[in-house]
């Protein structure tokens, strides 16, 4: 399997960043995410963000679910 490229590893650690910024566990952002309608497992939440593999229809909706406003890149 390739390694990650540069984009990917900064996606995964902005969005990482962000909720530990806020102080959201993957078991609350499941939560926050089925409260707007997305249906994810704990596990597959994992690994997207391990692998810094996601769309980014899915980082804009994990970013709304926690509420977040801003980010400064």
């Amino acid at each position: 399997m390739p390694e990650q490229n540069e984009w990917e590893k900064q996606a995964a650690n902005l969005l990482k960043s962000e909720l530990k910024r806020k102080g959201v566990t993957y078991a609350q952002l499941i939560e926050k995410l089925a409260d707007i309608g997305i249906s994810e497992k704990e596990a597959n939440v994992a690994n997207k963000l391990s692998r810094g593999k996601f769309s980014a229809a899915f980082m804009l909706a994990c970013l709304r679910a926690i509420e977040t406003k801003e980010l400064k890149l």
